[in-house]
């Protein structure tokens, strides 16, 4: 393993190993002004300068030598930096708030309590069997009439 103290090298390894591992853009339909390994490299200038995510920015506006060791022709906005960090150093997969409930407790690292009382919850906390299956459509709640 070689460690380096240059910033152009951190950029270098970082944009190949991007360049690698992420496909190029993150949607069909993204804007394509950046490529995903491009905001890794990024990224991984600001770890190891120690910045923020403005401090980036402005270093990149301020060094060309940087820009074009990731073929970067505009900078990118440091809420760029900050969502591209969201979607490309994510720890744990993401799970939608409506399966949240179904997840096992170990899965879904939530700090907010399960929600209590109610008959929605009841029924959401039991495992589907083919007893709660086998009637077919669930229970609806009757309807009130119209009234106009």
């Amino acid at each position: 393993m070689k460690t380096s103290k240059s910033p152009r090298k951190v950029l270098q390894v970082a944009y190949a190993l991007g360049r690698e591992v992420f496909a190029p853009y993150a949607h069909r339909f993204s804007p394509k002004k950046f490529t995903q390994a491009q905001l890794f490299a990024c990224l991984a200038l600001k770890e190891f300068l120690k910045l923020d995510y403005r401090g980036v920015q402005q270093l990149l506006l301020d060094t060309s030598d940087l820009r074009a060791v990731i073929e970067l022709r505009v900078v990118p906005h440091w809420t760029t930096l900050q969502k591209a960090a969201d979607r490309l150093l994510k720890k744990t997969p993401r799970i939608s708030s409506s399966l949240r409930r179904f997840a096992p407790r170990n899965v879904a690292a939530s700090s907010r309590p399960a929600p209590r009382g109610g008959p929605w919850t009841a029924a959401a906390s039991r495992p589907i069997t083919s007893a709660t299956t086998s009637s077919g459509a669930a229970p609806r709640m009757p309807r009130e009439p119209c009234r106009k």
